[in-house]
């Protein structure tokens, strides 16, 4: 495992959130292919709360604490709990990008930790320290692709051209 290549692929793709939702109108960041999926306003509100009380919690607790059951979350809840449709845009994109640099600055910190530890889920088995760190790369991927999607439907939804010409989506 290279946790160091994961590291760093954590604040790239913290860079490619950045780059692709800087300067987004919010015709563009409230805009919803249909009114169950999410807006790039929720998925940014979703990353922040994720980023803090998600991946990097709960590393932190199987590397320091591996016997104390996670805190619990709901992030499908906190859509309307935390009222993401009411945050503020781009006061989210910088709290998430501040609370991604504090993360690969606090991965890229430690010390010698225990990597083989792990957390004994009772519903999904050990959740070891590889598995956290390599589904936080992957979750941000599965959100670039979200938000790829959702840009590409957006244009298509303004555009009165035939977008094939740029090749099949």
């Amino acid at each position: 495992m290279d946790r160091i290549l994961l590291t760093t692929q954590l604040a790239l793709q913290g860079d490619v959130f950045r780059a692709m939702l800087s300067g987004l109108t919010p015709d563009q960041f409230r805009w919803k292919p249909a009114p169950e999926k999410w807006c790039a306003l929720e998925i940014i509100c979703h990353l922040h709360d994720e980023e803090r009380e998600d991946f990097r919690a709960r590393l932190k607790s199987v590397l320091e604490t591996p016997e104390i059951p996670f805190v619990k979350i709901d992030p499908p809840a906190w859509v309307s709990e935390r009222k993401y449709m009411a945050q503020d845009f781009d006061a989210v994109l910088k709290k998430f990008i501040l609370e991604r640099e504090a993360s690969v600055a606090w991965l890229s910190g430690l010390k010698d930790p225990p990597w083989s530890n792990a957390f004994m889920h009772p519903k999904v088995g050990p959740v070891n320290c590889d598995l956290l760190l390599t589904n936080w790369v992957a979750h941000d991927l599965h959100h670039i692709r979200q938000l790829n999607n959702l840009r590409y439907g957006y244009l298509t939804s303004i555009s009165t051209v035939p977008m094939d010409y740029a090749g099949t989506w």
